[in-house]
């Protein structure tokens, strides 16, 4: 499944390259794959390429947004960052990696939500925190 048939990101910052579950209103995970020719890896940090922890947190917040928009409650609707508590990054994510992201939505309303992801490479988790969000109108 496609992440851009939900979400209006595009690339560069399109930071899922495949959905593997959506229950929507409730969960999604997807996968990330790094390949070494990002953006961001010639600066971060030359010689030693390194996912910088901020677009962890962005990635697990787009697979978020995609079980939000597939709700049809949602369409229409656009999730914006509100605020991240309890971030914690626990392994670092390299060129070559392959990232898993879930999250799972643990408050909806129709004002915004909160979601609690994790991202994790090989079973060993890298990164996890919780997600608010606000859901502004699309257009």
């Amino acid at each position: 499944m496609n992440p851009s048939d939900w979400l209006p990101h595009r690339p560069p910052f399109l930071l899922l390259d495949e959905m593997l579950t959506i229950e929507p209103g409730e969960r999604a995970s997807g996968l990330w794959t790094l390949r070494g020719d990002e953006w961001f890896f010639p600066g971060h940090f030359p010689g030693r390429p390194t996912t910088p922890g901020v677009l962890l947190l962005e990635s697990l917040a787009q697979c978020g947004g995609v079980a939000v928009l597939a709700d049809p409650k949602y369409s229409g609707r656009l999730p914006l960052f509100g605020g991240v508590e309890h971030a914690r990054f626990r392994r670092q994510v390299v060129p070559g990696d392959v990232v898993l992201l879930e999250c799972e939505m643990t408050h909806l309303s129709a004002r915004g939500g909160k979601g609690h992801g994790r991202a994790s490479v090989e079973g060993t988790l890298a990164a996890e925190a919780d997600l608010l969000f606000i859901l502004a109108d699309a257009s």
